[in-house]
């Protein structure tokens, strides 16, 4: 359906409000929100119960503020261009941050639908008129970390160094419904079931007939509602941090030229801002940061390659974990293929066949071979996927290619075809500025941040 006519048929969307009560084991929040003449919408969390309060007003701000995150994967099924939010009052400052939030995070969705809007345009934003006098107080004491765990290399890479850190019996882990990568990679680590945090969402699939009929769809800044949840979850349980596997690649635009960012919140930006808003507006005492914000993608993998006890274990594929599939390597798309390439340079040809069952890197299809382009810089933009940046995928291949020359191996088929395109002759004779990279711009505590540093020193290739 179309942008301008679906914005003038739905003028308004409602935040309504929200519903908590005991489900279990759990404390069940379901959200209600509306897109006016069309139709409501009501997905609801269930967090463990132990640690709750449910009068504790900390609590009762996060619940609202998840709610403010999770209404934008509603609200773009027809994009209307109110938002009233009739449960919360929102100042100005925080109008324009969510707004802000909403905007570079849909970067994508905008991008791919053709939508030509602005920060001004796209949403206008009212709430209560009148600030609830409420009293946030934290009187809480807080100590050890909740680390969000995906399943994939960069959250057990986070483990990892962690586990160097110490005082890892502190420490819990944070996962959005359950997936078995993300499990077995924290058993794994050390973590038994009960120091695993696992809220469960549940979308209303209400939304999923919507694009079924043709209305708009398309990519929401996911990691902004881990943000919100995970700490939410460090709060109920206590934990001083919560700590985020996003590297400083993450800051790179999808598209050449723009501010399009698939990763927009997994961005330093959306981390920096984050973290202001929850001293700011929810003073819980948890802070936020990424530990891996300081190393490149191509640092990452390096360090993951050598823990080969998790090699069975990982999955990053998000193809491969939808539909009616089950954490599998779907081995069609491009965060396969992109994985196989930054592992390429560290592990054989036979090490990487272990992992995924075949080399990417051999296959001959249009599609990959166009995936593998994007990859390098030869298209417009990148896959739409959480990707290294374009310098260092292309640093990678170089690498890769002249160990495996080195060492008298033959080159797998996109391997020789690099070496026909203009990225290998612009990238051969590249500097290593990776093996000793470390961006200073990051939130991480100083005895952590060494942690990170010596991690990545004892590596270096």
């Amino acid at each position: 359906m179309e942008y301008n006519e679906l914005i003038v048929k739905y003028p308004e969307f409602i935040y309504h409000g929200y519903d908590l009560e005991e489900s279990g084991d759990g404390i069940r929040i379901t959200y209600r929100f509306e897109t006016v003449g069309l139709t409501e919408f009501h997905p609801f969390w269930v967090f463990p119960k132990d640690g709750i309060d449910v009068s504790d007003p900390v609590f009762e701000e996060f619940v609202f503020s998840l709610g403010m995150v999770e209404l934008v994967s509603y609200w773009k099924a027809a994009c209307p261009p109110t938002v009233r939010v009739e449960c919360g009052y929102l100042s100005d400052e925080q109008i324009a941050w969510w707004k802000k939030l909403y905007y570079h995070g849909l970067g994508e969705f905008f991008y791919t639908n053709g939508i030509d809007t602005d920060m001004k345009r796209f949403m206008t934003i009212e709430t209560a008129k009148t600030k609830k006098k409420r009293v946030i107080t934290n009187g809480k004491k807080l100590s050890g970390c909740m680390i969000p765990v995906g399943g994939g290399k960069d959250s057990i890479v986070s483990l990892h160094v962690l586990s160097m850190y110490g005082h890892t019996e502190d420490n819990m882990c944070f996962m959005m419904n359950h997936r078995n990568s993300a499990f077995a990679s924290a058993l794994l680590a050390g973590y038994r079931p009960e120091k695993i945090y696992r809220p469960k969402r549940t979308l209303d699939r209400t939304i999923v007939e919507l694009n079924r009929q043709g209305f708009l769809n398309g990519h929401t800044p996911l990691s902004a509602l881990i943000a919100f949840a995970a700490s939410m979850s460090a709060y109920i349980s206590g934990k001083k941090y919560v700590v985020l596997s996003n590297e400083s690649s993450a800051n790179e635009a999808s598209v050449a030229g723009s501010d399009v960012n698939h990763q927009y919140s997994k961005s330093f930006e959306f981390e920096k801002d984050f973290a202001d808003y929850l001293a700011k507006y929810i003073p819980c005492g948890v802070s936020y940061f990424s530990l891996l914000r300081p190393l490149s993608e191509i640092q990452i993998a390096a360090i993951f390659a050598g823990l080969k006890e998790y090699h069975p274990v990982f999955r990053s594929c998000n193809a491969g974990n939808a539909g009616t599939k089950f954490d599998t390597w779907c081995l069609d798309c491009s965060k396969c293929l992109f994985v196989t390439m930054i592992l390429s340079p560290f592990l054989t040809d036979d090490e990487i066949k272990e992992i995924f069952r075949i080399n990417l890197l051999n296959a001959k299809s249009e599609k990959m071979k166009t995936y593998f382009e994007q990859l390098i810089g030869l298209h417009e933009s990148k896959p739409f996927e959480c990707v290294g940046s374009v310098d260092e995928i292309n640093f990678a291949m170089c690498l890769a290619i002249s160990k495996r020359l080195a060492s008298g191996a033959s080159l797998p088929y996109l391997l020789e075809y690099y070496r026909t395109t203009p990225a290998y002759v612009k990238y051969k004779d590249s500097p290593n500025v990776y093996a000793s990279y470390f961006d200073e711009v990051n939130l991480i505590p100083e005895d952590m941040k060494q942690c990170v540093r010596q991690c990545a020193n004892a590596c270096r290739w």
